[in-house]
């Protein structure tokens, strides 16, 4: 829905340069997916650094006021808000997100997107992340939808993978880190070059 990587990567570099740990952008953003927790794990392990739990969590919280500080400057995709205004009322519509809960009440607020979701669930509602599919199997519950009727929509290797093992169709988009070809390897059923390409996206999940 949104470009919320700039943002997140520059969170993240903020925390950790904090604790004298500097990893690349690029590594950062081949991460987004795996949840904040599972990313500051493999950005301190990558140094040789290693927290207890605890810290972990005032790591997680910091990084979450950071980006609470810097909402406004996300971007939402281009075709995004037509796409779901397209889908809404005709299907059932679930965001599943790794971002933290304060974190997307506060985006969807300022973008005031909420209204098209009929359930939303993040990363603090599941205890395991993606390519996990826990994610996607609790929206599909909650829906009372059967995960074979499901589409998700994603744009990560770990969300496509998370998507198949869940049994359920997937579209990719490459708006994130990784390119086409990377997405393909997993196996999506489907991929655009943007959310632009609506009536192709339509027309898969309508059929």
């Amino acid at each position: 829905m949104a470009d919320t990587e700039p943002v997140v990567v520059l969170a993240f570099q903020k925390v950790l340069r904090e604790l004298g740990c500097r990893v690349s952008d690029e590594f950062l953003k081949r991460l987004i997916g795996i949840g904040v927790r599972n990313m500051l794990k493999e950005a301190l392990r990558s140094k040789g650094m290693n927290l207890d739990d605890r810290t972990l969590d005032d790591l997680v919280r910091r990084k979450n006021e950071v980006q609470l500080g810097m909402t406004g400057e996300i971007k939402i995709l281009n075709g995004a808000v037509d796409l779901v205004e397209s889908l809404h009322g005709k299907v059932k519509i679930a965001l599943a997100t790794m971002s933290n809960r304060v974190v997307m009440d506060k985006v969807l607020g300022e973008k005031r997107l909420e209204r098209y979701f009929d359930f939303i669930i993040t990363a603090d509602e599941v205890e395991r992340a993606k390519p996990d599919p826990e994610v996607f199997l609790k929206c599909a519950k909650e829906l009372r939808c059967l995960p074979e009727k499901c589409v998700v929509v994603e744009d990560s290797v770990f969300g496509v993978i998370a998507a198949k093992k869940a049994d359920m169709k997937c579209i990719a988009v490459p708006s994130g880190a990784y390119s086409a070809e990377e997405l393909r390897k997993e196996g999506p059923d489907l991929i655009v070059n943007s959310l632009k390409e609506k009536q192709k996206i339509l027309d898969y999940i309508l059929a």
